[in-house]
């Protein structure tokens, strides 16, 4: 891999260096390294189209790396990857892309992840999407997510999306079971006149299901944001969906919670927020010796946290 795929590797995985685990490593479309363990096999797809990952029952702190990186300027995909995780089982996902164009050319990855969680198995997903380069062309990543989880399983989902990025829609659906629980922590950032949509769709269809779906998002220049959070509680369940955000500039940012409620026993919650930096903030911090650019970036620093 060359110098820019590694940089784009740091910037969406936190990898220094060959990760510890299980990890399949995708270049400009192509496989660039790949390890599996005793308990955490990485099958390619016969048709070419993606990896399986399976995941052995009662596999415990173990984790997993899929990343992808593209730097040669008008590449598009799609790859499927599809997630058998294990009952009993404890582990971290780190999944992700770093798109650098420097081209003329757009550049696109559309990477559609289908998981399967067992029984009381346990998982934590991080996702990343990081955009460079100065080319003219743009930098598109359109993600579809797909949850399937078995009785008493728990999964959080960490999705971010912070720098660079053009263009993004962002489709997830959940389906839930009795005692399963999602939660989704969302943080995003678009800048200049990039778009942002995320859709998510979970339907609690199991007793004592619930979910947690929030997102903190910043809206800077001419970008565009959509925040469309539907829970849909088909038995005893509890739901919460929230969008916070901080519109600058001549940003826009549209929010649309959406709660259906098919059981007597379901408890939905939304809530949404939008404003702009309250102007008491920043005076505070330029008394500290800040300058306004620099009291507003440690304002949003805070808030993406």
């Amino acid at each position: 891999m060359d110098e820019i795929q590694k940089r784009l590797l740091m910037e969406i995985a936190d990898l220094h260096g060959v990760p510890e685990g299980a990890y399949n490593i995708r270049a400009n479309g192509q496989m660039a390294a790949r390890n599996t363990t005793a308990n955490i096999d990485i099958i390619s797809k016969e048709d070419g189209s993606g990896i399986d990952i399976r995941i052995r029952p009662n596999t415990k702190k173990e984790s997993v790396h899929i990343p992808v990186v593209l730097s040669d300027s008008g590449l598009k995909e799609t790859v499927y990857n599809d997630f058998y995780i294990g009952e009993n089982s404890d582990v971290v996902i780190v999944a992700g892309c770093g798109i650098d164009n420097c081209g003329t050319q757009d550049s696109e990855h559309d990477g559609i992840h289908r998981f399967y969680v067992g029984k009381n198995a346990k998982v934590k997903y991080v996702e990343k999407h990081y955009g460079s380069g100065e080319g003219e062309g743009k930098r598109i990543l359109n993600p579809g997510t797909e949850v399937y989880m078995e009785s008493d399983s728990y999964m959080e989902m960490e999705m971010v999306q912070i720098k660079g990025v053009d263009s993004t829609v962002r489709n997830t659906i959940a389906q839930l079971a009795d005692g399963a629980r999602l939660v989704v922590s969302e943080r995003l950032m678009t800048h200049g006149k990039q778009n942002a949509e995320s859709i998510y769709r979970v339907y609690m269809n199991g007793e004592n299901s619930s979910a947690d779906v929030v997102s903190r998002s910043v809206a800077r220049d001419e970008s565009y944001q959509k925040f469309d959070s539907g829970l849909i509680g088909n038995a005893p369940c509890s739901g919460h969906t929230e969008c916070d955000s901080i519109i600058m500039d001549k940003g826009r940012i549209l929010a649309v919670p959406q709660l259906e409620a098919n059981h007597i026993d379901a408890a939905l919650i939304h809530e949404a927020a939008i404003g702009k930096i309250a102007g008491e903030q920043i005076i505070k911090l330029m008394t500290l010796g800040l300058t306004r650019e620099q009291a507003e970036e440690h304002i949003i620093n805070g808030f993406l946290k």
